[in-house]
C-alpha cells in the first residue's frame, strides 16, 4: 500500500500545479484512485504521467538517502505524504485506517528505534517501493496490450495525446521504472 500512497500522491502533487484534487481513495487490494480536474490539457497530461514516475523516483530517493546516512529523512518524507493524504485528500474508511496505522508506526519508529532498526526499515521500504513500482508498471504495460481501454494512466495518456497509442505509454512506464531500478541498484553498490 505504501507504493500506492506514493503513486497517488504523485498524481495529487502534479494536479496542484494546474488543477484541483477532489479525493484520493485507497483500497484493501492495494489499488488507489485520485480524482482530479484540470484547467488545461497540460495539467491533465502531467497529472496522468506523474504517478508511476513519482513512485519510481521515491524508491531511488530512499536508497540515495540511506547511502548518504540520512536515515530518518526518508521516514519523515513518508510521514509527510501520509499527513497530506490524511488531512487533505483521503476520505474512505480503509484509506484513513491505513494512513493512521502506518503514520503511528513511523512515528514510533523514529522515537523508539535504534539506528540499525531504522536503517533496516528504510531499506525494506525502499525495496518494497522499488519492487512495487516495477511490478505495477509491468502490470500497466501488460494491460495496455491485453485490455487497452483498462490500462489506467496509460489509457488516459493515449486519450490525451491521440497519436501516441496506449501501448507506447505502457512500455514507457515500465522502462522508466527499470531505469530508476538500475539507478537504485547502483546506489547500493
Amino acid at each position: 500500500m505504501i507504493n500506492t500512497v506514493i503513486h497517488e500522491s504523485g498524481h495529487a502533487l502534479m494536479a496542484l500545479l494546474g488543477g484541483d484534487i477532489h479525493e484520493i481513495s485507497l483500497f484493501v487490494n492495494t489499488e488507489g484512485v485520485t480524482y482530479t480536474s484540470h484547467s488545461s490539457w497540460f495539467g491533465g497530461f502531467f497529472t496522468s504521467l506523474a504517478g508511476y514516475i513519482f513512485s519510481s523516483a521515491m524508491a531511488f530517493l530512499g536508497f540515495w538517502l540511506l547511502a548518504k546516512g540520512k536515515n530518518k529523512v526518508y521516514i519523515g518524507i513518508l510521514l509527510g505524504f501520509i499527513g497530506l493524504n490524511l488531512i487533505f485528500w483521503v476520505r474512505n474508511f480503509y484509506g484513513i485506517f491505513w494512513l493512521i496505522t502506518f503514520g503511528i508506526s513511523f512515528i514510533l519508529l523514529l522515537i523508539k528505534s535504534k539506528k540499525v532498526v531504522v536503517e533496516t526499515v528504510i531499506l525494506s521500504l525502499a525495496s518494497i517501493i522499488l519492487v512495487e513500482s516495477v511490478t505495477s508498471a509491468f502490470d500497466i504495460m501488460a494491460l495496455s496490450f491485453m485490455h487497452p481501454q483498462a490500462a489506467g494512466d496509460a489509457t488516459n495518456l493515449a486519450k490525451s495525446t491521440v497519436i501516441i497509442p496506449v501501448q507506447v505509454w505502457g512500455v514507457f512506464f515500465f522502462v522508466q521504472s527499470i531505469w530508476w531500478g538500475v539507478l537504485s541498484y547502483r546506489m547500493g553498490l
